[in-house]
Order: C-alpha cells, then sequence, then structure tokens
C-alpha cells in the first residue's frame, strides 16, 4: 500500500489507509498504483471528503470509475460521510498542506449518491451490483442459472440446498449474491444472509475461546431465512467447523430454509471433506460454471462495454472474444486496459490499437508437453507416470492413458503421431481410437466429465 505523503490529521490519516487497504484488495495492483498513489483526505466538513489528488486525470479517473467502491468504503468506517469532492493538489502545495488553506472552490463537486444502491448491506454482506439483470448468460451457466430462477419462485422447497461449483472467475459470487438479492427484493419479510467459508470457520473458532459466546454463534446464523455460503472448499480439513456447519445444516433444512453454497470444485473432489457433508450437498442440486465459449465471452464484452460506456464494434468485441481466452475476471482485465487507452487517446480505439493493448495484456497461453499432462494424469488417479507409457492393459491404466491421449490432441492440438510417438511409442491409429472413445463416453458418463474437468483446471 503507498504510504500517504502529506502532514494530515491523525485520524483522517488512519481513515484513508484504511479505505487504501480495503480498495487494494478488491483491483489488481497496477489499477492501484496507478490511481491512488500520492492521495490523501484533506479534511472533512459537514459529511463530505475532501479528497486531494495529484493531477487532474486521476481526479476524472478516480471519480468515473472508482467513486462508488470509494464512498461505499469510507462509510464503511464512518457512515456519516455522505460525499466526496476531489481536489487537485500541485506538488508544491502538498509541501505546504499544512500552511495553506485550499479554498472551497477549488474542489468540483459531484452528485450524492443513492447510498443504498452503492455499498454493501452490513446486515447481510449481499452487494448490490450483483443482479440477475446484470449477469450474462450462455451455455457455461445456464444449467446454474436456471437452477437459481428455480429458487428464486419457491426458496427453501426447490433444490435445497443449491450448490455451485466452478474454477475461480466464473461467476460463482455474482449468481448465489443475484439469488440472495432478488428474494430479500420480493420477500421483504425473509431474512437472507451472505459469508464466505472462511468468515464461518473464524466466527466459530472465535466462539469457543469465549464459551459465553458458543450460544450465540449457534443462535447467529440459524435465525436466516436464506443462508448463502462462498468456497465451502476452505473448509477442507478443519474437522470441528465442518460439524458445526453439518448440525447448522441440518437445523436450516429442517425448518425449510434455504441454503446455497459455491466451490471451487464438485464436494466429491473436496479433499478432508466429511462424507455427512457430502451428502448433503448431494440431496439437493449441484451444478458447475464452464468455462465461456467464445460467443458467451462476446455476450460479457458486450454488456461490459454498455455498462462502462465503451464503444467498441462487433468486429473489435469479436477479436477479444478469440484472443482472450481465460475467466471472466480476465475479460473485464482486458475491458479496463481498453478503458484506460481510450481515455488517454481521447478516442475511439480502432482493430490496431486492440490489438496491440490485447497482445500486451492478455495472459500468455501456457506451454505444454506430452509428460506435464501426463503427470498430471498419473497423479490424478494416483499411478505411476510411466505405466502409461508402458504397453499393458491393465484396467485401471488404460483409462488414464486414454483421457491423456485425448486431453493432448483436444486440448492442445498436438498431432496424433507425436502424441504416440511420447507415450510408448504407440502407432497414431492407437490414439485415433483412444480420443474418439473417450469423446463418445464423456456424452453418456457423467463421472468421466467430471473427473476430465478435474484434471484440466490442475493442468
Amino acid at each position: 500500500m503507498q504510504p500517504t505523503q502529506t502532514t494530515q490529521p491523525k485520524d483522517l490519516s488512519t481513515l484513508w489507509n484504511n479505505v487504501l487497504t480495503e480498495m487494494e484488495l478488491t483491483i489488481s495492483g497496477a489499477n492501484f498504483k496507478t490511481w491512488f498513489k500520492d492521495t490523501y483526505i484533506d479534511k472533512q466538513e459537514e459529511g463530505t471528503i475532501f479528497l486531494s489528488v495529484p493531477n487532474q486525470f486521476a481526479k476524472t479517473w478516480l471519480l468515473d470509475k472508482f467513486h462508488k467502491s470509494i464512498l461505499r468504503s469510507l462509510r464503511g468506517f464512518d457512515d456519516g460521510i455522505r460525499a466526496i469532492e476531489y481536489l487537485v493538489t500541485k506538488e508544491e502545495d502538498k509541501k505546504k498542506t499544512d500552511h495553506v488553506e485550499l479554498k472551497p472552490k477549488q474542489a468540483t463537486p459531484n452528485k450524492e449518491l443513492p447510498l443504498a444502491d452503492f455499498y454493501i448491506n452490513k446486515d447481510d454482506n449481499l452487494n448490490p451490483r450483483y443482479t440477475f439483470d446484470t449477469l450474462v448468460v450462455g451455455s457455461f451457466n445456464e444449467l446454474a442459472a436456471a437452477a437459481s430462477q428455480a429458487v428464486i419462485k419457491k426458496p427453501g422447497t426447490v433444490y435445497n440446498p443449491l450448490l455451485v461449483y466452478g474454477d475461480t472467475g466464473r461467476g460463482k459470487t455474482h449468481l448465489i449474491q443475484a439469488i440472495g438479492n432478488h428474494i430479500k427484493t420480493a420477500n421483504k419479510n425473509k431474512k437472507v444472509f451472505y459469508l464466505t467459508s472462511e468468515k464461518f470457520a473464524l466466527d466459530y473458532i472465535s466462539s469457543v475461546q469465549d464459551p459465553q459466546k458458543i450460544n450465540s454463534f449457534k443462535e447467529k446464523y440459524r435465525k436466516y431465512d436464506v443462508l448463502i455460503m462462498d468456497d465451502i472448499q476452505f473448509l477442507a480439513g478443519k474437522e470441528k467447523s465442518q460439524e458445526e456447519l453439518f448440525h447448522l445444516f441440518n437445523n436450516l433444512y429442517d425448518n425449510n430454509k434455504q441454503i446455497i453454497f459455491s466451490s471451487d470444485k464438485h464436494p466429491n473432489y473436496i479433499p478432508n471433506l466429511e462424507n455427512r457433508l457430502r451428502s448433503r450437498f448431494a440431496a439437493g442440486m449441484i451444478v458447475d460454471i464452464g468455462a465461456p465459449d467464445q460467443e458467451a465471452r462476446a455476450a460479457i464484452i458486450r454488456a461490459k462495454t454498455i455498462t462502462h460506456h465503451l464503444n467498441l464494434s462487433p468486429e473489435i468485441i469479436d477479436y477479444i472474444a478469440m484472443s482472450v481466452e481465460g475467466n471472466i475476471r480476465e475479460l473485464e482485465g482486458a475491458i479496463n486496459s481498453l478503458m484506460c487507452q481510450a481515455e488517454l487517446k481521447g478516442k475511439d480505439l480502432n482493430i490496431t490499437d486492440i490489438k496491440n493493448i490485447i497482445k500486451g495484456s492478455a495472459k500468455p497461453k501456457k506451454a505444454i508437453s506430452v509428460m506435464d499432462v501426463v503427470k498430471v494424469v498419473a497423479g490424478f488417479y494416483n499411478i505411476e507416470e510411466d505405466s502409461l507409457c508402458k504397453k499393458t492393459r491393465q484396467k485401471e491404466v488404460v483409462r488414464p492413458r486414454q483421457l491423456a491421449m485425448y486431453i493432448l490432441r483436444e486440448d492442445f492440438n498436438i498431432s496424433y503421431p507425436t502424441i504416440g510417438s511420447k507415450m510408448g511409442g504407440r502407432d497414431h491409429t492407437t490414439v485415433i481410437h483412444s480420443y474418439e472413445k473417450i469423446k463418445n463416453e464423456l456424452k453418456l458418463d457423467t463421472v468421466l466429465a467430471e473427473e476430465l474437468s478435474q484434471i484440466r483446471s490442475m493442468i
């Protein structure tokens, strides 16, 4: 975190350092260093924070892109704050801050926000930006979205519990919080609460350290009509926290309260997770969110450009969707880079500009070798690496070998002869047979499909 560089009252300095700490956790390191360096609170008057920034461009960017987040964070530490005004402070003025009073006319007033719409409600921890209106639905998440719609129509009775899993950056948190926001709005009498499993575990640890707190801990989470818990994979190995969750689950379920979870993997593949919890999850609905395909990525980019008022042609949107193959967060990062460049240039970007920006900011594709894939597959099935390359027909080896061949061809487009040569000197027709066999089995074998998904996430 960049330290403040000027003399200011200790309480304002502490307030701003707390805000900087929160902002640093929610945006990229590059954005934080670029836009928050050399900022500080100059003064606070009647609910208005006067924020000093180093130049006009920083002022415009913070006002347009981060104003809501800054105000929300400030209000988290002082709910008496109602507005922010931005002051451009020249370098020589900084050195005289404690001698020169900045006049109000230097501040650019901004409209006070409808605050309830922009900061996270401390009563339920829900982010108001996560709604179904802002959720892009495609083939990668349509089953999870459909299950969510069923839940909001009959919370507590349909798909209870609902567990959504998938790799990081695929919109799980957005989806599960959208459920909470919808139920809260449609049913004013229902109590909704969102938390991470890490927060649940910390609360439990805190309660057992003080015997007087244990009963209040138990009652705290049992009063809600809808409980949403994010990232349950972090409970792996935490036996006591899992036991407490098990009892909480039973209490909520028996009283027809809706329970919603998210995880980065299917619960069957979370290590050190109690079987009784796995069985509770399986009693409801478990759905995955896959990687967005090119069409879905284009839809997401289109939605983001509308939100950020960024003018991109269909040709450019398609190029970005084809070039940036990562998760939704990486797409958002690319869009942020484009917005920054458009601001700097002061004009709409053309396809040449886009290609140069994407080339510099897109995540490079990971180099992979045949033996890298063999190592991951062997480790997943707990067999020796060299067994996949040996000429053996043992059942526990044949299927993993075929799956490794399938991944090498399907995901990395390695030629059939090369795969055969590297995996024990096999003929290319053997590789083709293995590829086609796995391809056909995946259409019907859900267990195999899940294993493939887990292996892909490890490569």
